[in-house]
Protein backbone atom coordinates (compact mmCIF):
# COMPACT_ATOMS: atom_id res chain seq x y z
CA UNK A 1 0.00 0.00 0.00
CA UNK A 2 1.28 3.32 -1.34
CA UNK A 3 1.82 5.78 1.31
CA UNK A 4 0.05 9.41 1.41
CA UNK A 5 2.19 12.80 -0.23
CA UNK A 6 2.53 14.79 2.76
CA UNK A 7 3.17 18.32 2.53
CA UNK A 8 6.61 19.52 3.38
CA UNK A 9 7.56 20.98 6.65
CA UNK A 10 7.31 24.23 6.68
CA UNK A 11 10.43 24.89 9.39
CA UNK A 12 12.78 23.36 7.00
CA UNK A 13 14.95 25.23 5.10
CA UNK A 14 14.17 26.43 1.56
CA UNK A 15 16.60 24.90 -1.41
CA UNK A 16 19.05 27.52 -2.19
CA UNK A 17 17.43 28.63 -6.01
CA UNK A 18 14.14 29.46 -3.98
CA UNK A 19 16.03 31.78 -1.64
CA UNK A 20 18.24 32.75 -4.18
CA UNK A 21 14.96 33.71 -5.90
CA UNK A 22 13.30 35.03 -3.09
CA UNK A 23 16.32 37.37 -1.78
CA UNK A 24 16.10 41.02 -2.81
CA UNK A 25 18.26 41.12 -5.40
CA UNK A 26 16.50 38.30 -7.37
CA UNK A 27 13.26 39.97 -6.61
CA UNK A 28 14.22 43.45 -7.99
CA UNK A 29 15.96 42.02 -10.76
CA UNK A 30 12.90 39.92 -11.93
CA UNK A 31 10.79 43.11 -11.25
CA UNK A 32 13.46 45.02 -13.21
CA UNK A 33 13.08 42.51 -16.03
CA UNK A 34 9.65 42.19 -16.53
CA UNK A 35 8.59 46.00 -15.96
CA UNK A 36 11.82 46.55 -19.18
CA UNK A 37 9.97 42.69 -21.25
CA UNK A 38 6.26 45.22 -20.41
CA UNK A 39 8.02 48.64 -21.95
CA UNK A 40 9.66 46.61 -24.72
CA UNK A 41 6.08 44.39 -25.74
CA UNK A 42 4.19 47.46 -25.86
CA UNK A 43 6.73 49.98 -27.99
CA UNK A 44 7.52 47.13 -30.16
CA UNK A 45 3.90 45.94 -31.00
CA UNK A 46 3.05 49.65 -30.97
CA UNK A 47 5.79 50.26 -33.85
CA UNK A 48 4.83 47.09 -35.74
CA UNK A 49 0.97 48.48 -35.77
CA UNK A 50 1.90 51.74 -37.10
CA UNK A 51 3.68 50.35 -39.81
CA UNK A 52 1.24 48.04 -40.63
CA UNK A 53 -1.20 50.91 -40.69
CA UNK A 54 1.34 53.03 -42.55
CA UNK A 55 1.70 50.37 -45.11
CA UNK A 56 -2.39 50.24 -45.54
CA UNK A 57 -3.03 53.44 -46.15
CA UNK A 58 -0.35 53.98 -48.58
CA UNK A 59 -2.14 51.00 -50.51
CA UNK A 60 -5.16 52.20 -50.27
CA UNK A 61 -4.30 55.60 -51.22
CA UNK A 62 -2.69 54.04 -54.58
CA UNK A 63 -5.83 51.86 -55.42
CA UNK A 64 -7.88 55.43 -55.02
CA UNK A 65 -5.24 57.56 -57.19
CA UNK A 66 -5.59 54.85 -59.96
CA UNK A 67 -9.07 55.12 -59.44
CA UNK A 68 -8.86 58.84 -60.24
CA UNK A 69 -6.35 58.56 -62.92
CA UNK A 70 -8.65 56.25 -64.93
CA UNK A 71 -11.70 58.14 -64.21
CA UNK A 72 -9.65 61.41 -65.92
CA UNK A 73 -8.88 59.16 -68.82
CA UNK A 74 -12.03 57.88 -69.59
CA UNK A 75 -13.06 61.36 -69.75
CA UNK A 76 -10.96 62.35 -72.20
CA UNK A 77 -12.16 63.23 -75.59
CA UNK A 78 -9.43 62.66 -77.77
CA UNK A 79 -6.86 59.14 -78.08
CA UNK A 80 -8.89 57.71 -75.01
CA UNK A 81 -8.49 54.15 -76.12
CA UNK A 82 -4.52 55.04 -76.73
CA UNK A 83 -4.05 56.25 -72.98
CA UNK A 84 -6.33 53.36 -71.92
CA UNK A 85 -4.23 51.11 -73.90
CA UNK A 86 -0.53 52.58 -72.24
CA UNK A 87 -2.11 52.87 -68.61
CA UNK A 88 -3.36 49.27 -68.08
CA UNK A 89 -1.79 46.84 -70.84
CA UNK A 90 2.25 48.75 -70.72
CA UNK A 91 2.56 50.81 -67.13
CA UNK A 92 0.81 48.88 -65.02
CA UNK A 93 2.62 45.59 -66.23
CA UNK A 94 5.35 47.04 -66.35
CA UNK A 95 5.96 48.05 -62.61
CA UNK A 96 7.96 45.49 -61.06
CA UNK A 97 7.32 47.27 -57.73
CA UNK A 98 3.78 48.26 -57.24
CA UNK A 99 1.91 45.25 -58.94
CA UNK A 100 -1.55 46.55 -60.02
CA UNK A 101 -4.23 45.44 -62.14
CA UNK A 102 -6.54 47.45 -64.30
CA UNK A 103 -9.71 46.25 -65.98
CA UNK A 104 -12.47 48.10 -67.97
CA UNK A 105 -15.83 46.64 -68.75
CA UNK A 106 -18.58 47.84 -70.03
CA UNK A 107 -22.28 48.98 -68.36
CA UNK A 108 -23.53 45.47 -69.06
CA UNK A 109 -20.10 43.61 -67.80
CA UNK A 110 -18.22 42.88 -70.45
CA UNK A 111 -13.99 42.93 -70.57
CA UNK A 112 -13.53 45.77 -72.40
CA UNK A 113 -9.64 45.84 -71.57
CA UNK A 114 -7.72 44.61 -68.98
CA UNK A 115 -3.86 43.70 -67.76
CA UNK A 116 -2.63 41.38 -69.73
CA UNK A 117 -3.08 37.73 -67.59
CA UNK A 118 -5.33 39.12 -65.63
CA UNK A 119 -8.54 37.06 -65.96
CA UNK A 120 -6.23 34.09 -65.18
CA UNK A 121 -6.16 35.20 -60.98
CA UNK A 122 -8.73 37.71 -60.95
CA UNK A 123 -11.50 37.12 -62.52
CA UNK A 124 -14.63 39.26 -62.59
CA UNK A 125 -16.21 37.90 -59.89
CA UNK A 126 -13.71 38.15 -57.59
CA UNK A 127 -14.11 41.88 -57.08
CA UNK A 128 -17.12 43.30 -54.96
CA UNK A 129 -19.93 44.78 -56.71
CA UNK A 130 -19.06 48.29 -57.94
CA UNK A 131 -20.46 51.47 -56.09
CA UNK A 132 -23.11 53.30 -58.19
CA UNK A 133 -21.81 56.80 -59.84
CA UNK A 134 -21.06 59.04 -59.18
CA UNK A 135 -19.13 58.45 -55.47
CA UNK A 136 -16.02 60.12 -54.01
CA UNK A 137 -14.80 56.79 -51.46
CA UNK A 138 -15.97 53.62 -52.81
CA UNK A 139 -15.14 50.78 -50.79
CA UNK A 140 -11.86 49.04 -50.95
CA UNK A 141 -11.82 45.10 -49.61
CA UNK A 142 -8.86 43.21 -49.31
CA UNK A 143 -9.15 39.12 -50.22
CA UNK A 144 -6.69 36.26 -50.62
CA UNK A 145 -7.36 35.04 -53.84
CA UNK A 146 -4.66 31.82 -53.28
CA UNK A 147 -2.71 30.46 -50.51
CA UNK A 148 0.42 32.94 -51.10
CA UNK A 149 -1.48 35.77 -52.88
CA UNK A 150 -3.77 38.96 -51.02
CA UNK A 151 -5.07 41.71 -52.95
CA UNK A 152 -6.46 45.07 -52.21
CA UNK A 153 -10.07 45.19 -54.17
CA UNK A 154 -11.57 48.18 -56.10
CA UNK A 155 -14.90 48.11 -58.18
CA UNK A 156 -16.49 51.65 -59.23
CA UNK A 157 -18.92 52.68 -61.73
CA UNK A 158 -17.66 55.70 -63.53
CA UNK A 159 -18.47 58.16 -66.28
CA UNK A 160 -16.96 57.22 -69.62
CA UNK A 161 -17.17 60.58 -71.86
CA UNK A 162 -17.28 64.54 -70.88
CA UNK A 163 -20.97 64.56 -71.00
CA UNK A 164 -21.30 61.64 -68.26
CA UNK A 165 -23.87 59.98 -70.32
CA UNK A 166 -21.60 56.71 -70.72
CA UNK A 167 -21.05 54.26 -68.03
CA UNK A 168 -17.76 51.96 -67.58
CA UNK A 169 -16.97 49.80 -64.66
CA UNK A 170 -13.11 50.26 -63.20
CA UNK A 171 -11.86 46.89 -61.49
CA UNK A 172 -8.60 47.63 -59.87
CA UNK A 173 -6.66 45.02 -57.66
CA UNK A 174 -2.99 45.68 -55.82
CA UNK A 175 -1.12 42.75 -54.67
CA UNK A 176 -0.31 43.72 -50.99
CA UNK A 177 1.86 40.30 -50.26
CA UNK A 178 5.35 42.09 -50.16
CA UNK A 179 3.56 43.72 -47.20
CA UNK A 180 3.39 40.54 -45.02
CA UNK A 181 6.82 39.56 -46.46
CA UNK A 182 8.31 43.35 -44.79
CA UNK A 183 6.07 42.81 -42.05
CA UNK A 184 7.51 39.01 -41.24
CA UNK A 185 10.65 40.54 -41.77
CA UNK A 186 10.15 43.26 -39.26
CA UNK A 187 8.53 40.78 -36.39
CA UNK A 188 11.73 38.58 -36.84
CA UNK A 189 13.84 42.08 -36.36
CA UNK A 190 11.82 43.42 -33.11
CA UNK A 191 11.65 39.49 -31.53
CA UNK A 192 15.77 40.13 -31.78
CA UNK A 193 15.63 43.16 -30.46
CA UNK A 194 13.17 42.41 -27.71
CA UNK A 195 15.57 39.28 -26.98
CA UNK A 196 18.69 41.39 -26.30
CA UNK A 197 16.77 43.86 -24.15
CA UNK A 198 15.89 41.40 -21.95
CA UNK A 199 19.55 39.73 -21.60
CA UNK A 200 20.36 42.80 -21.16
CA UNK A 201 18.11 44.20 -18.97
CA UNK A 202 18.93 40.80 -16.45
CA UNK A 203 22.64 41.29 -16.41
CA UNK A 204 22.01 45.03 -15.91
CA UNK A 205 19.08 44.76 -13.17
CA UNK A 206 21.70 41.74 -10.97
CA UNK A 207 24.30 44.37 -11.13
CA UNK A 208 22.32 47.14 -10.60
CA UNK A 209 20.80 45.64 -7.70
CA UNK A 210 24.08 44.33 -5.88
CA UNK A 211 25.81 47.33 -6.19
CA UNK A 212 22.67 49.29 -4.71
CA UNK A 213 22.47 46.46 -2.14
CA UNK A 214 25.99 46.59 -0.95
CA UNK A 215 25.72 49.45 2.00
CA UNK A 216 22.95 46.48 3.62
CA UNK A 217 25.72 44.48 3.33
CA UNK A 218 27.98 46.65 5.21
CA UNK A 219 25.54 46.38 8.14
CA UNK A 220 25.41 42.88 7.78
CA UNK A 221 29.74 43.01 8.19
CA UNK A 222 28.61 45.64 11.24
CA UNK A 223 26.45 43.44 12.73
CA UNK A 224 28.15 40.38 12.79
CA UNK A 225 31.34 42.30 14.58
CA UNK A 226 29.03 43.84 17.23
CA UNK A 227 29.64 41.23 20.48
CA UNK A 228 29.29 42.27 24.38
CA UNK A 229 33.08 43.24 24.37
CA UNK A 230 32.22 45.50 20.98
CA UNK A 231 29.65 48.05 21.01
CA UNK A 232 31.62 51.07 19.67
CA UNK A 233 30.75 50.02 16.25
CA UNK A 234 29.02 52.82 14.50
CA UNK A 235 27.67 53.44 10.94
CA UNK A 236 28.53 56.39 8.89
CA UNK A 237 25.36 57.65 7.25
CA UNK A 238 26.80 60.03 5.33
CA UNK A 239 28.54 57.74 3.24
CA UNK A 240 25.28 56.26 2.40
CA UNK A 241 22.29 56.75 -0.01
CA UNK A 242 19.59 59.16 1.28
CA UNK A 243 16.95 56.55 1.63
CA UNK A 244 19.42 54.51 3.94
CA UNK A 245 19.94 57.49 5.83
CA UNK A 246 17.18 56.85 8.60
CA UNK A 247 18.46 52.64 8.86
CA UNK A 248 21.53 54.13 9.42
CA UNK A 249 20.62 56.55 12.18
CA UNK A 250 18.20 53.62 13.85
CA UNK A 251 20.91 50.93 13.70
CA UNK A 252 23.16 53.89 15.58
CA UNK A 253 20.74 54.25 18.01
CA UNK A 254 19.62 51.10 18.78
CA UNK A 255 23.73 50.64 19.94
CA UNK A 256 23.65 53.42 22.04
CA UNK A 257 20.93 51.40 24.20
CA UNK A 258 22.27 48.55 23.92
CA UNK A 259 25.80 50.17 24.82
CA UNK A 260 23.48 52.34 27.87
CA UNK A 261 21.80 49.25 28.82
CA UNK A 262 24.68 46.93 29.10
CA UNK A 263 26.75 49.53 31.07
CA UNK A 264 23.70 50.02 33.30
CA UNK A 265 23.72 45.94 33.63
CA UNK A 266 27.28 45.93 34.13
CA UNK A 267 27.06 48.66 36.91
CA UNK A 268 23.95 47.02 38.56
CA UNK A 269 25.27 43.98 38.62
CA UNK A 270 28.66 45.36 40.00
CA UNK A 271 26.27 47.61 42.86
CA UNK A 272 24.03 43.93 43.77
CA UNK A 273 27.62 42.27 44.49
CA UNK A 274 28.86 45.34 46.55
CA UNK A 275 25.35 45.80 48.84
CA UNK A 276 25.16 41.92 48.89
CA UNK A 277 28.79 41.44 50.10
CA UNK A 278 29.03 44.23 53.26
CA UNK A 279 25.85 42.49 55.02
CA UNK A 280 27.58 39.15 54.49
CA UNK A 281 30.57 40.22 55.85
CA UNK A 282 29.23 41.86 58.69
CA UNK A 283 27.57 38.44 59.59
CA UNK A 284 30.45 36.34 58.75
CA UNK A 285 32.82 38.30 60.96
CA UNK A 286 30.42 38.40 63.79
CA UNK A 287 29.52 34.90 63.83
CA UNK A 288 33.71 34.32 63.72
CA UNK A 289 34.47 36.52 66.73
CA UNK A 290 31.24 34.72 68.68
CA UNK A 291 32.97 31.32 67.78
CA UNK A 292 36.24 32.63 68.28
CA UNK A 293 35.92 31.93 72.15
CA UNK A 294 33.18 31.13 74.59
CA UNK A 295 31.14 33.99 75.55
CA UNK A 296 28.37 35.15 77.80
CA UNK A 297 24.92 34.28 76.95
CA UNK A 298 24.27 38.41 76.77
CA UNK A 299 27.40 38.43 73.71
CA UNK A 300 25.33 35.71 72.18
CA UNK A 301 21.82 37.43 72.32
CA UNK A 302 23.84 41.14 71.33
CA UNK A 303 25.64 39.27 68.16
CA UNK A 304 21.80 37.64 67.03
CA UNK A 305 20.48 41.15 67.49
CA UNK A 306 22.85 42.50 64.78
CA UNK A 307 22.54 39.65 62.67
CA UNK A 308 18.74 40.48 62.33
CA UNK A 309 19.22 43.63 61.25
CA UNK A 310 21.35 42.81 58.72
CA UNK A 311 18.53 40.02 57.82
CA UNK A 312 16.63 42.71 57.56
CA UNK A 313 18.26 44.95 55.27
CA UNK A 314 18.97 41.95 53.06
CA UNK A 315 15.16 41.09 53.41
CA UNK A 316 14.57 44.51 52.43
CA UNK A 317 16.87 45.01 50.21
CA UNK A 318 16.22 41.66 48.16
CA UNK A 319 12.13 42.54 48.53
CA UNK A 320 12.63 45.66 46.65
CA UNK A 321 14.37 44.33 43.99
CA UNK A 322 11.77 42.04 43.50
CA UNK A 323 9.39 44.68 42.97
CA UNK A 324 11.16 46.50 40.39
CA UNK A 325 11.39 43.40 38.37
CA UNK A 326 7.85 42.38 38.58
CA UNK A 327 7.14 46.20 37.59
CA UNK A 328 9.55 46.64 34.69
CA UNK A 329 7.64 43.29 33.35
CA UNK A 330 6.02 44.57 30.36
CA UNK A 331 2.34 42.56 30.97
CA UNK A 332 2.34 43.95 34.24
CA UNK A 333 -1.10 45.99 35.15
CA UNK A 334 -2.67 47.78 37.74
CA UNK A 335 -6.46 48.57 38.92
CA UNK A 336 -7.08 52.04 38.99
CA UNK A 337 -9.17 53.64 41.02
CA UNK A 338 -10.21 57.11 41.89
CA UNK A 339 -8.15 58.33 44.76
CA UNK A 340 -8.17 61.61 46.64
CA UNK A 341 -4.54 62.82 46.56
CA UNK A 342 -4.71 64.90 49.92
CA UNK A 343 -6.14 61.79 51.54
CA UNK A 344 -3.23 59.68 50.70
CA UNK A 345 -1.09 62.06 51.63
CA UNK A 346 -2.61 62.50 54.65
CA UNK A 347 -1.82 58.69 55.61
CA UNK A 348 1.93 58.93 54.72
CA UNK A 349 2.63 62.08 57.42
CA UNK A 350 0.67 60.31 59.89
CA UNK A 351 2.37 57.42 59.43
CA UNK A 352 6.25 59.06 59.52
CA UNK A 353 4.65 61.62 62.02
CA UNK A 354 6.88 60.07 64.59
CA UNK A 355 10.15 60.16 62.78
CA UNK A 356 9.98 63.61 61.43
CA UNK A 357 9.41 64.99 65.66
CA UNK A 358 12.50 62.93 66.31
CA UNK A 359 14.22 64.20 63.46
CA UNK A 360 12.56 67.59 64.09
CA UNK A 361 11.81 68.57 60.49
CA UNK A 362 8.23 70.13 59.73
CA UNK A 363 5.84 67.67 57.76
CA UNK A 364 3.50 69.92 55.75
CA UNK A 365 0.63 68.21 53.33
CA UNK A 366 -1.35 70.79 51.17
CA UNK A 367 -3.20 71.27 47.77
CA UNK A 368 -5.85 68.89 46.07
CA UNK A 369 -6.15 66.48 43.49
CA UNK A 370 -8.31 63.65 41.63
CA UNK A 371 -6.15 61.48 39.84
CA UNK A 372 -6.62 57.68 39.42
CA UNK A 373 -3.89 54.99 40.47
CA UNK A 374 -3.42 52.24 42.76
CA UNK A 375 -3.63 53.62 46.68
CA UNK A 376 -0.86 50.81 47.87
CA UNK A 377 1.29 51.87 45.13
CA UNK A 378 0.66 55.53 45.70
CA UNK A 379 1.46 55.63 49.19
CA UNK A 380 4.73 53.69 48.81
CA UNK A 381 5.95 56.31 46.08
CA UNK A 382 5.18 59.23 48.13
CA UNK A 383 6.38 57.31 51.47
CA UNK A 384 10.06 56.39 49.79
CA UNK A 385 10.08 60.39 48.59
CA UNK A 386 9.15 61.32 52.01
CA UNK A 387 11.49 58.84 53.70
CA UNK A 388 14.73 59.78 51.81
CA UNK A 389 13.66 63.22 52.15
CA UNK A 390 13.44 62.95 56.11
CA UNK A 391 16.86 61.39 55.84
CA UNK A 392 18.69 64.83 54.17
CA UNK A 393 16.42 67.40 56.09
CA UNK A 394 18.71 69.18 59.02
CA UNK A 395 16.70 69.69 62.38
CA UNK A 396 14.83 72.55 62.53
CA UNK A 397 14.34 71.99 58.21
CA UNK A 398 10.76 71.83 56.42
CA UNK A 399 8.91 69.17 53.99
CA UNK A 400 5.82 69.79 52.08
CA UNK A 401 3.78 67.38 50.45
CA UNK A 402 1.38 68.90 48.02
CA UNK A 403 -1.14 68.05 45.01
CA UNK A 404 -2.80 70.03 42.46
CA UNK A 405 -4.85 69.35 39.29
CA UNK A 406 -3.59 70.67 35.59
CA UNK A 407 -5.07 72.32 33.09
CA UNK A 408 -4.69 69.32 30.84
CA UNK A 409 -6.57 67.32 33.48
CA UNK A 410 -3.31 65.42 34.91
CA UNK A 411 -2.69 65.13 38.69
CA UNK A 412 1.00 66.30 39.91
CA UNK A 413 2.03 65.40 43.70
CA UNK A 414 4.97 67.37 44.78
CA UNK A 415 7.87 66.50 47.22
CA UNK A 416 9.61 69.54 48.49
CA UNK A 417 12.58 69.63 51.28
CA UNK A 418 14.81 71.99 52.09
CA UNK A 419 17.79 70.23 52.64
CA UNK A 420 21.53 70.31 50.94
CA UNK A 421 20.47 69.68 47.26
CA UNK A 422 21.56 67.85 44.51
CA UNK A 423 24.65 68.31 42.21
CA UNK A 424 23.10 69.08 38.62
CA UNK A 425 25.57 66.28 37.28
CA UNK A 426 23.57 63.66 39.52
CA UNK A 427 20.33 64.52 38.69
CA UNK A 428 19.90 62.07 35.56
CA UNK A 429 21.22 59.31 36.90
CA UNK A 430 19.22 59.82 40.74
CA UNK A 431 16.54 57.15 39.89
CA UNK A 432 18.64 54.44 38.71
CA UNK A 433 19.07 51.26 40.93
CA UNK A 434 21.28 51.32 43.65
CA UNK A 435 22.83 55.17 42.46
CA UNK A 436 24.00 56.53 45.19
CA UNK A 437 25.52 60.48 45.46
CA UNK A 438 27.58 59.87 48.41
CA UNK A 439 30.21 57.24 46.72
CA UNK A 440 31.12 56.52 50.22
CA UNK A 441 27.65 54.01 50.02
CA UNK A 442 25.75 54.29 53.00
CA UNK A 443 24.80 51.58 54.27
CA UNK A 444 22.50 52.21 56.98
CA UNK A 445 20.27 53.78 54.16
CA UNK A 446 16.95 52.07 53.76
CA UNK A 447 17.13 49.66 50.48
CA UNK A 448 20.46 50.70 49.46
CA UNK A 449 20.06 53.11 46.95
CA UNK A 450 16.44 51.61 45.65
CA UNK A 451 14.20 53.90 46.90
CA UNK A 452 14.07 56.11 44.18
CA UNK A 453 14.27 53.32 41.49
CA UNK A 454 11.29 52.10 43.25
CA UNK A 455 9.33 55.16 42.51
CA UNK A 456 10.35 55.39 39.23
CA UNK A 457 9.02 51.76 38.66
CA UNK A 458 5.28 52.95 40.08
CA UNK A 459 5.07 56.11 38.20
CA UNK A 460 5.60 53.39 34.81
CA UNK A 461 3.19 51.51 36.30
CA UNK A 462 0.60 54.77 36.48
CA UNK A 463 1.82 55.67 32.91
CA UNK A 464 3.08 58.70 34.55
CA UNK A 465 6.23 60.25 34.94
CA UNK A 466 8.37 61.14 37.96
CA UNK A 467 11.10 64.05 37.56
CA UNK A 468 13.47 65.38 39.82
CA UNK A 469 14.92 69.48 40.12
CA UNK A 470 17.38 70.62 43.10
CA UNK A 471 19.98 73.09 43.72
CA UNK A 472 22.52 73.20 46.64
CA UNK A 473 22.01 74.55 49.68
CA UNK A 474 18.32 75.38 48.23
CA UNK A 475 16.38 72.08 48.79
CA UNK A 476 15.22 69.18 46.42
CA UNK A 477 11.71 68.72 44.89
CA UNK A 478 10.25 65.58 43.49
CA UNK A 479 7.23 65.72 40.89
CA UNK A 480 4.84 62.62 40.57
CA UNK A 481 2.48 63.95 37.61
CA UNK A 482 0.06 61.35 36.51
CA UNK A 483 -1.82 61.20 33.31
CA UNK A 484 -5.73 62.65 33.23
CA UNK A 485 -8.14 60.36 35.35
CA UNK A 486 -9.31 57.43 33.46
CA UNK A 487 -12.66 55.69 33.88
CA UNK A 488 -12.21 52.13 36.82
CA UNK A 489 -10.69 49.78 34.90
CA UNK A 490 -11.80 45.91 35.85
CA UNK A 491 -8.53 44.43 35.40
CA UNK A 492 -7.39 42.58 38.28
CA UNK A 493 -4.27 44.36 40.12
CA UNK A 494 -0.92 42.50 39.78
CA UNK A 495 0.54 41.43 43.02
CA UNK A 496 2.38 44.52 44.72
CA UNK A 497 3.21 43.00 47.68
Amino acid sequence: MSSMPTDPDPRLPLPVFVQRLWSITGRLSLLFVGSTAILLLVAAGYLYWGLQQSLDRGDRALVRGKLQVMQAILREENDQAGMLENEIEHEAAANELLKYYLRVLDARGRVLIETTGMSGFLPVLVFPEPAPFPTTSPLIVERTISTDRSYLLLSAEVAASPNGQERRILQIALNVEHNYVLLAEYRWKLLTVLCAGLIFAAVAGVLLTRTGLRPLRAIAQSTQRISAHNLAERLNPADWPGELHELAAAFNAMLDRLQDSFDRLTEFSADIAHALRNPINNLRGEAEVALGQVRSLADYQQTLGSSLEEYERLARMIDGLLFIARTDNPAATIEHSPLTARAELDAVQDFYEALASEKKVAVHCEGEARLTGDPMLLRRAVSNLLANALKHTPPGGKIVLAARNLADGSAEIRVNDNGPGIAAEHLPRIFDRFYQVSKSRDQTSLGAGLGLAIVQSIMRLHKGQATVSSELDRGTTVNLTFPPQAEPSSRESSDQS
